[in-house]
């Protein structure tokens, strides 16, 4: 008598072995070949929708085989690679190959790291991880933290456990209504997770402070501190200030070492938004652009965007753990689990909004390890200077207006050469034009960059997070973003 289980989901030793030997062959293939696959697909939504046929769910299964190999062509031929080194938009990174076997093993394993009794090793891989980013920003490794999704999760996390630090103690018990309102301040560059957390967490938008930025667009920490003392004649509670290590838009880096003297005066929490840039403070040259990054009640970084770790890999740094404890812990009877702390046990759902939790952090720690502090060095530092390059060859161009580079980020924007035969207007159609540009270059698959408003000007943005990415490339981009501005702006004046 047989020990298995019949049934349809199991796949046989042989069968498995074969099946993945020619999935491993297909990505391996796609890694080599990337760069001369179009960056993203130029089927419409309904074109999608046609190859994947409108016919209801199967009632019976299909061959596993057959599957793997229909769906591997569907996304290799109908995808966006932000792998391909002529990726420029928003900021995700080419993922590193040796996270893509993690994902398989991870998967496999399926271990659940919200409880220690449920995830042994991964538990500890994750401690390990978070200690290991904490040092690689440059911060103490006492820090604690929990692997989450990406940006706009280790910003909440973060904001609610500022929000039990310093907000009243009977919040947990009569929610907001009882207390001052509470105030967040934080620049105007900053990104739209501060906007979400206030609506969701029941602030409202009105509890946000959007101070205005300088010339070199940081926050400007005069109007901050006044900003401050008037809500605190007003009766309001300030809780926590945000300051930003590379703004989406332009890269830009707040003055930390100034908000983290702003925080300590008023006792406020000090957060830092290093979703995007916190991972460049490994560069030495860089290390004054970071002074005050150490004095950080919570860091938000993501993997995803610098680390080259596949989607998805967020992460929240606390200097201090037990806030986090103290916000997200629950033990209801039906939870089997030993208190986080004792004998050395941790259980990451008291640590965060989840209490299912994947195994993310195995992607990062084999990461971490397989390119080396020295290897993030080299990568990023590369990336910095692919960047300028852009910036250099645009300023070069009698084509191309160079606006902003601040870390791996360039703003420009395309002027035709007979913009100057064009009446008063010329702001309005530049910027219409820059906008339809940015649009056509999306849609057309030789490059894919995204934009900014920079000063009331629409801009090209790049953003440059990428280790395929060469000289040659941005050199072809300058030739794509000249060639299909000039057929842009025929189109407009036609």
């Amino acid at each position: 008598m047989t020990n298995k289980r019949e049934n349809s989901i199991e796949i046989s030793k042989a069968e498995f072995q074969k099946m993945g030997y020619k999935l491993i062959d297909t990505i391996s293939d796609f890694f080599d070949n990337i760069s001369d696959k179009p960056v993203t697909t130029s089927k419409s939504p309904k074109e999608l929708q046609k190859l994947l046929g409108d016919s209801s769910l199967p009632k019976h299964g299909s061959a596993a085989a057959d599957l793997l190999t229909s769906t591997s062509k569907l996304l290799l031929d109908n995808s966006l690679f932000n792998g391909h080194p002529k990726f420029f938009g928003f900021i995700t990174s080419s993922p590193a190959p040796i996270g893509a076997f993690a994902d398989l093993l991870a998967s496999s394993i399926n271990a659940n790291v919200g409880g220690q009794i449920l995830s042994p090793i991964a538990t500890e891989i994750e401690k390990q991880t978070i200690k290991w980013l904490a040092e690689f920003i440059g911060v103490s490794p006492n820090y604690g933290g929990v692997l989450v999704s990406g940006g706009n999760m280790a910003n909440f996390t973060a904001f609610l456990a500022a929000r039990t630090a310093k907000a009243p103690k009977s919040i947990k018990e009569d929610g907001l209504s009882n207390s001052k309102q509470l105030i967040t301040y934080c620049s105007k560059s900053t990104h739209t997770w501060i906007d979400k957390a206030a609506i969701l967490f029941g602030h409202g938008t009105k509890s946000v402070r959007w101070i205005p930025t300088d010339a070199s667009n940081k926050m400007n920490n005069q109007i901050l501190e006044q900003t401050i003392k008037d809500d605190l004649k007003k009766g309001h509670q300030p809780f926590m200030v945000v300051g930003t290590a590379g703004d989406v838009s332009t890269g830009v880096i707040d003055n930390l070492e100034a908000i983290a003297a702003i925080c300590k005066a008023n006792d406020l929490w000090f957060h830092i938004d290093g979703a995007y840039g916190a991972p460049a403070a490994v560069i030495p040259e860089l290390k004054e652009l970071f002074k005050g990054i150490k004095d950080a009640d919570s860091i938000a970084l993501d993997p995803h965007k610098w680390l080259y770790s596949p989607l998805e890999a967020g992460c929240t740094l606390v200097k201090n753990p037990k806030h986090l404890i103290n916000t997200y812990s629950s033990h209801p009877e039906y939870y089997n689990f030993s208190l986080s702390e004792e004998g050395g046990s941790l259980n990451y759902f008291e640590y965060g909004l989840q209490n299912s939790r994947g195994f993310r952090a195995l992607k990062v720690w084999l990461a971490l390890q397989h390119i080396g502090n020295d290897g993030y060095i080299k990568l990023i530092t590369e990336d910095i200077e692919l960047s300028k390059y852009f910036y250099e060859l645009a300023n070069k161009h009698p084509e191309i207006e160079p606006v902003t580079q601040n870390l791996s980020i360039a703003t420009f924007r395309y002027i035709p050469k007979d913009l100057e035969k064009m009446d008063k207007k010329r702001d309005t159609y530049l910027n219409t034009l820059n906008e339809e540009l940015v649009n056509n270059l999306q849609e057309g698959g030789e490059l894919f960059l995204s934009n900014a408003i920079v000063l009331e000007k629409y801009c090209l943005r790049t953003c440059i997070v990428n280790f395929r990415t060469t000289k040659k490339d941005i050199e072809e981009s300058i030739e794509i973003i000249v060639k299909e501005g000039r057929k842009t702006h025929e189109q407009l004046k036609a």
